[in-house]
């Protein structure tokens, strides 16, 4: 059965973008990170260590993630094109195969939980835009220049008066994977996508299989640069060299990161069964962080 080698033990693995994080980064800012990744860190552990379900315990985590505005997701979204916001969020049960997803969004404060909101209670995996929205009666609604911040706005401007896309460099998305005491691990993740994006742009975060994936036998979540996720459908490719090649979950993690997708592309984290935790990334740097049951508790940036 599904988990039974993983009986009592929890595990918890969290991102908040994979990029070029120069080691000439500000220290204080560095340790705001840091501390943001640990605070949402310690919520999950003790989330995990009361038996509290995988499921839940990532779309908390994320939740979290998102309201830390130092991340790319939910307060402190990168902006579009046009200078407005439009957010992105999946989240996946391994136990049962079921996944929500949304997109497009422009007024939901925690897009997480409307991905949850999908998975639960409605027939369909990847609702977008005003379909996706008009889900939300119960979920906190905001202003859409509510996800804005003095950081993104001087993105946004060095993007418009270059046009290029220097961000795609930068960290992006943020996402936790679980392992519970029952068994169950989940995935879930949350973007606001790349600065100047055009308005309607959908990356991998969303895309089940690509940067969010989980399933009986590992939970994935990645960041980075989308296209290339999308276009190796990174995820399921690592939970399949698990099933069909009897691949350990971080040879497999290392294969993708390092050999299936290009060079300074971005990382993912993943759990098994087991509750062995893999972080590998291309990249300079990932914002990110783990924590089990057998003592193991950290965040950090670089390798």
């Amino acid at each position: 059965m599904p988990g039974m080698a993983s009986m009592n033990k929890w595990a918890v693995a969290i991102h908040g973008g994979a990029g070029v994080i120069e080691r000439t980064l500000d220290p204080k800012a560095a340790a705001v990170r840091i501390s943001r990744l640990e605070a949402v860190l310690a919520s999950a552990r003790e989330q995990l260590s009361r038996g509290e379900s995988a499921l839940n315990a990532v779309e908390q985590a994320v939740v979290g993630l998102e309201e830390a505005p130092e991340f790319n997701a939910g307060k402190g979204a990168v902006l579009t094109a046009a200078g407005t916001h439009e957010l992105e969020a999946a989240i996946m049960a391994g136990h049962s195969g079921a996944c929500g997803a949304v997109c497009l969004l422009e007024t939901i404060r925690n897009p997480i939980r409307l991905a949850r909101f999908v998975l639960d209670r409605s027939p369909h995996v990847l609702l977008a835009g005003d379909a996706a929205e008009r889900l939300a009666e119960d979920l906190d609604r905001v202003a859409n220049d509510w996800f804005r911040t003095d950081l993104r706005e001087e993105q946004w401007k060095k993007w418009k008066s270059t046009a290029d896309e220097a961000d795609a460099k930068g960290p992006a998305t943020v996402g936790a994977v679980a392992l519970d005491m029952q068994g169950n691990l989940a995935a879930a993740t949350s973007t606001g996508g790349r600065t100047g994006k055009p308005c309607g742009r959908i990356g991998d975060t969303p895309t089940i299989g690509a940067g969010t994936w989980a399933d009986q036998r590992c939970a994935i979540s990645s960041t980075g640069h989308g296209e290339a996720f999308m276009a190796a459908v990174a995820a399921h490719t690592v939970a399949c060299r698990l099933e069909f090649c009897s691949e350990k979950l971080e040879v497999a993690m290392q294969q993708m990161v390092h050999e299936g997708l290009p060079a300074r592309s971005g990382g993912m984290i993943a759990v098994d069964t087991e509750g062995t935790i893999a972080m590998p990334f291309n990249c300079e740097g990932m914002y990110r962080g783990a924590a089990d049951s057998m003592g193991r508790f950290g965040a950090d940036i670089w390798s």
